[in-house]
């Protein structure tokens, strides 16, 4: 047995079987949606492929290169959007049918976990997880930026805001906290 929480687990559930007799991805008692994964997978690269076929079509020309600060300006509007998806007590409807409530975050983010099993699971520990959503923001975002780079910016630029405000909003609290102390 090993000491790490994960495989340990695994090893606490094994069946007896060899991995391979009628097991789905990582053994009968693991819980992990594998189906669903790859079916989330493939909608997403659908909708890469989707956008690429009709950009080309409509003659949708790549940038030639991408400056660091749109970079910076993209992955910033990423980490927000990921945020307000996956933590946002408005945005609990999205995750409703996939996740239940477990916790209350800090600044009045909310904590939620999948439930179900096979996709309902996986579409659950995608929306419950700001990792992973980040993943679809970055491709919607890029997708934008290609076919509409100054909306993009715009709107990228209005999520870098909202993140500048939370940083000082966090700052407000913490100086707050500080003299009180």
């Amino acid at each position: 047995m090993t000491t790490d929480p994960v495989h340990e687990d695994a090893h606490a559930h094994h069946d007896g079987h060899d991995g391979h007799e009628g097991d789905e991805g990582y053994g009968a008692a693991d819980a992990t949606p594998l189906v669903g994964y790859a079916l989330l997978a493939g909608v997403f690269t659908a909708g890469i492929g989707t956008f690429t076929a009709v950009a080309r079509r409509r003659g949708v020309r790549l940038p030639d290169r991408v400056p660091p600060w749109d970079v910076a300006l993209l992955g910033t509007a990423t980490y927000k959007m990921s945020r307000v998806l996956t933590r946002d007590k408005i945005t609990s409807f999205v995750r409703a049918p996939f996740t239940r409530r477990t916790g209350q975050g800090e600044a009045a983010e909310v904590m939620d976990e999948p439930r179900g099993t096979g996709v309902r699971r996986a579409v659950g520990d995608l929306v419950a997880c700001p990792f992973c959503t980040a993943a679809w923001v970055m491709g919607a975002l890029v997708c934008g930026y290609a076919a509409a780079p100054r909306a993009t910016r715009l709107a990228s630029a209005g999520l870098g805001a909202l993140t500048v405000s939370d940083f000082l909003h966090y700052a407000w609290t913490w100086t707050q906290q500080t003299t009180e102390s």
